[in-house]
């Protein structure tokens, strides 16, 4: 079974997006987190593996995200391993550049 068709509404395999409801990743999405050196470490993945590999092993999902203060609007995303082990969860977004990136935080 092929991947799902995706919407021309936003690039994602559903209809709606200004909902807190999360969105599936696209190939292309699964693609770009394989390009990020510690996501592929974390996982024991090569950087020739295809990103089945990746998908096959992590819970994901992304959010069409629209923060109060300071104010990201855009692609959030969740990464959660298929083992609990108390560490948390990947969260990345898209940086100025349209780039996949880790989130950061201001304690």
């Amino acid at each position: 079974m092929g991947d799902p068709q995706t919407s021309n509404h936003t690039g994602d395999f559903d209809k709606w997006c200004d909902d807190t409801r999360p969105h599936m990743l696209s190939i292309a999405e699964w693609k770009e987190l394989m390009a990020i050196p510690a996501i592929r470490e974390s996982w024991g993945l090569e950087p020739d593996e295809p990103p089945e590999h990746l998908r096959s092993q992590v819970y994901a999902a992304k959010f069409h995200f629209h923060s109060g203060s300071p104010g990201y609007v855009g692609d959030l995303y969740i990464l959660q391993g298929d083992v609990l082990t108390g560490d948390a969860p990947f969260v990345l977004l898209r940086g100025k550049d349209g780039k996949m990136k880790f989130a950061e935080y201001e304690h």
